[in-house]
């Protein structure tokens, strides 16, 4: 199941590069945080962790949680990324404002750092 997570992570986050190199930032930034995502899935499953609801909600408090406060497995700063990609995510998708380069950019950025961090553990 982590294979599969890590296969959806880097697909979005190579979508999330190619969107904003195209000035597609609200794009971008929606899928910056399915990279993060799928990626917090793997590091669950890789745990051993498995929520019957894969909702947005119990996956954050998850590896928030059993991941970064339980189990030390991850670095603090991390507790926030999930949160922070998500509401950049919901205003890219569902206010009425537009995503600037600058956030998209860390959206990215967040996303990828993630992303590394979660595959140099779990692999």
């Amino acid at each position: 199941m982590k294979l599969i997570f890590i296969t959806k992570a880097k697909e979005n986050i190579q979508a999330a590069q190619l969107l904003f190199d195209n000035n597609l930032y609200n794009a971008s930034a929606n899928r910056a945080y399915y990279a993060a995502f799928h990626a917090a899935l793997a590091a669950l499953s890789d745990a051993g962790i498995q929520s019957e609801r894969l909702s947005h909600e119990a996956t954050q408090a998850h590896f928030s949680d059993q991941l970064i406060r339980r189990r030390k497995i991850y670095p603090g700063h991390l507790k926030s990324y999930l949160l922070d990609l998500q509401a950049v995510r919901d205003d890219a998708d569902y206010k009425l404002k537009l995503i600037s380069k600058k956030v998209a950019w860390r959206q990215v950025h967040k996303a990828k750092e993630f992303l590394e961090r979660v595959e140099k553990e779990i692999s």
